[in-house]
């Protein structure tokens, strides 16, 4: 066969093909079986065997996965990827809604539509096909992402329109592929998603394609940027428009005519929202007709004709069955509430703490009592309050223990805390072991709570050090239930793997008392070497900055401790670094950051807050948590809150992800 002979019949079966896969993916409504697809797709992968000019990055061969990219390029917007403001109330909600009447003079009608929790992406095509697909980044600029998008069946690579075509969504992930994907997770030993939108968001941004391909991503479009270009005046005709051009929209949607029927759909869908397979945090409202665009306007930031009604703190009923006790690292005594599992804003919960002796007694909370929970933030369970009216006389009250739970030493009560006090306490070791392992301290993938627990008490480790011997139980720990021999391999490696990293993350995950994250790394910087430190006097101490008497006292202490002392010193045996390790290769400091007080809020697409601070204090900048006239520079992504606000009342200067980028970039000459 002719080249262009295959060509077009190429073209004719991905077109065949896009028409299924949108029949099986969007619309679960597959025209022909299986072994049909299979049959074409076959044909397909043949015609590429012969003809390898005709494959592209989007050919639909290319979806399979396997891809490892070095790093995503930066694409600009052609048109800013805008945030929506937020309404947290119906109140507001109102307050929003009339204010739009009011300017337009008129009531009209406003579209509807579920607020997906997911990751904000852009698919641009020419020509018919896909040209990228990029993340919203700063807004300004974004990640071309377009590898890991085409593993996503419910986007089409080609579209029936020749002209560019620019579509916007969400990519998520349904709760039944979450669970599926944290099950999977769990057997494996690593650390599970705690919801949705993070691991649709980690799967995207992900260099390796093949963990794009295997985590069962999902995908909404709802927005058509040139609908008013190619003739359509209402933003409902344009989600129409995107049905017909092979996109899988929600059509949960409803266009409202006036308040009454807004806050019907409000209430509908807070109603509904746990029913759904896709986790929603809220509901996006826009103004239908376009021609109100323009004289509605834009802030900065986000467009006036559209807001994001976010959901309340749920609040739901169940029983507080049991009090029961847990020990911290530092010997700190928490009561846990052991409720009757209830779903919460989108999970099971069935345990809340209840944080100390005066916090219980405060609620009047007793066993059995009939209580009422929510997530603060839509994240952390909390007990609101007991329902007494429901009270029957089979509640119990509740007393505090005075002896550790698990080792029976006698609890000393600090303020409103009580502490067990025994440092040979099992539960103070497993808390200090998990805390060394942890993300922010040695950062010992796969040795999350569990594997710790599990290790320590099949005695394969003892205390900090043992962690650093564990290869040599290798055999045996591929014997426990749920490891395999990859599983075991990638915990030893990541175990090696933290034996280099800087100072500052050894000396936190050796859980020095008064001695957090900052502090940590004002200590490694300013001392170099824990030799140093070992051999530090009070006074030079408190000739710090962040180190108070208290702290000070404390640093002091700890190096005293022969204990502290040995552990040290095995680690040096098992060649652990003990030095500070600046990510400034120049080292040179930044003459943009330095000696600068620097506030970041807001989600940032491409790094953690914790990893932007971290950079910025390699550059001696000083990262600080509140905005004050003190403060140089606020770094702000999405959804920055008050802090944005603050700032600009203050007429401190803001810097947006984009520009944060490029300063970075010129400072560590990369």
């Amino acid at each position: 066969m002719e080249f262009l002979k295959a060509k077009k019949r190429y073209e004719e079966i991905t077109k065949i093909l896009e028409k299924w896969s949108y029949e099986y993916y969007v619309n679960d409504n597959p025209s022909v079986p299986d072994s049909v697809y299979d049959q074409k797709y076959e044909e397909l992968l043949k015609l590429e065997k012969e003809f390898p000019n005709l494959v592209t990055r989007n050919s639909l061969s290319q979806r399979v996965g396997g891809v490892v990219l070095k790093g995503f390029k930066k694409v600009a917007h052609e048109r800013q990827m805008l945030s929506l403001a937020d309404v947290f109330n119906k109140d507001e909600l109102i307050e929003w809604v009339n204010k739009i009447y009011e300017e337009l003079g008129k009531e009209v009608d406003i579209m509807c539509e579920l607020k997906i929790d997911g990751l904000a992406c852009s698919l641009v095509y020419n020509d018919y096909h896909l040209s990228y697909a990029a993340t919203r980044g700063d807004g300004t600029t974004g990640e071309d992402v377009t590898t890991n998008v085409l593993t996503i069946r419910n986007i089409p690579t080609i579209v029936s329109k020749e002209a560019r075509l620019e579509v916007r969504g969400e990519i998520y992930m349904s709760k039944a592929a979450l669970n599926e994907l944290n099950k999977q997770r769990e057997e494996e030993k690593l650390p599970l998603f705690a919801n949705a939108r993070n691991a649709a968001a980690g799967s995207i941004r992900n260099l390796d394609q093949s963990v794009a391909k295997s985590r069962k991503l999902d995908g909404w479009r709802y927005y058509y940027i040139d609908a008013q270009r190619d003739g359509y005046t209402r933003h409902s005709e344009s989600l129409d428009a995107l049905d017909r051009l092979g996109f899988k929209t929600n059509h949960e949607r409803r266009l409202a005519h006036n308040l009454k029927e807004i806050l019907e759909y409000v209430d509908e869908y807070t109603i509904k929202r746990d029913d759904l397979a896709y986790d929603i945090d809220g509901i996006v409202l826009k103004v239908d007709e376009f021609k109100y665009y323009d004289d509605l306007g834009y802030t900065a930031k986000t467009p006036k004709w559209a807001v994001a009604y976010k959901f309340p703190p749920k609040e739901v009923k169940t029983k507080l069955k049991d009090i029961i006790f847990t020990v911290g690292r530092t010997g700190k005594i928490t009561p846990n509430a052991v409720l009757e599992p209830v779903r919460v804003a989108g999970t099971l919960v069935s345990r809340a703490t209840l944080h100390n002796e005066d916090y219980i007694l405060e609620k009047d909370l007793k066993v059995n009592d009939t209580v009422i929970i929510r997530k603060a933030g839509d994240i952390i369970p909390e007990v609101v309050k007991p329902l007494k009216e429901e009270r029957d006389g089979k509640e119990i009250d509740f007393k505090m223990i005075t002896n550790c739970p698990i080792c029976g030493y006698p609890l000393k009560k600090v303020e409103a805390m009580h502490f067990c006090l025994n440092p040979k306490c099992s539960s103070r070791i497993i808390e200090g072991l998990i805390h060394f392992a942890s993300k922010n301290a040695m950062d010992i993938e796969g040795m999350g709570d569990r594997v710790v627990e599990e290790l320590y008490n099949e005695g394969f480790i003892k205390d900090i050090p043992s962690i650093y011997e564990l290869y040599k139980y290798k055999d045996r720990i591929m014997l426990l239930e749920g490891w395999g021999e990859n599983s075991v391999n990638n915990l030893i490696n990541a175990i090696e793997k933290s034996k280099s990293n800087s100072l500052e993350r050894l000396l936190f995950g050796l859980g020095i008392k008064e001695v957090g994250q900052k502090l940590s790394k004002v200590l490694a910087k300013h001392f170099k070497t824990i030799d140093n430190l070992i051999n530090i006097n009070e006074d030079s101490l408190l000739g710090i900055d962040d180190v108070g008497i208290v702290s000070a006292s404390s640093i002091i202490n700890f190096f005293k401790d022969e204990e502290n002392l040995k552990t040290i010193e095995k680690l040096k045996e098992f060649n652990v670094n003990m030095e500070y390790i600046s990510l400034n290769e120049n080292n040179y400091e930044s003459t943009f950051f330095k000696d600068k007080k620097v506030v970041v809020t807001g989600t940032l697409e491409r790094f953690g807050r914790e990893e932007i601070k971290t950079l910025i204090e390699n550059l001696g900048g000083i990262s600080t948590l509140s905005v004050s006239k003190k403060t140089d520079y606020v770094i702000v992504g999405d959804s920055p809150g008050s802090k944005e606000d603050k700032a600009k009342e203050l007429n401190i200067r803001i810097i947006y992800e984009s520009e944060l980028y490029e300063i970075l970039a010129k400072e560590y000459n990369l």
